[in-house]
């Protein structure tokens, strides 16, 4: 193999390895993001559920009236 060649396939392998990265990197912003997110609906039903607890009677057993 000629030495070109063998720069070629390293300029291409760290140009692969840097577009990597990138999507590594906008893949974490996306989870924290959406940890973030499930955080919010999980306490938007919490209180949906509170709320609904306080709306609807319960009866003796536990159950809607």
């Amino acid at each position: 193999m000629e030495p070109h060649e063998v720069d070629t396939i390293i300029r291409h392998l760290a140009a692969a390895i840097e577009h990597q990265r990138a999507i590594n990197e906008d893949l974490r912003a996306f989870t924290r993001q959406q940890l973030e997110f499930n955080a919010d609906v999980k306490t938007t039903l919490a209180r949906i559920e509170t709320l609904i607890a306080r709306m609807l009677p319960q009866s003796e057993n536990g159950r809607e009236a």
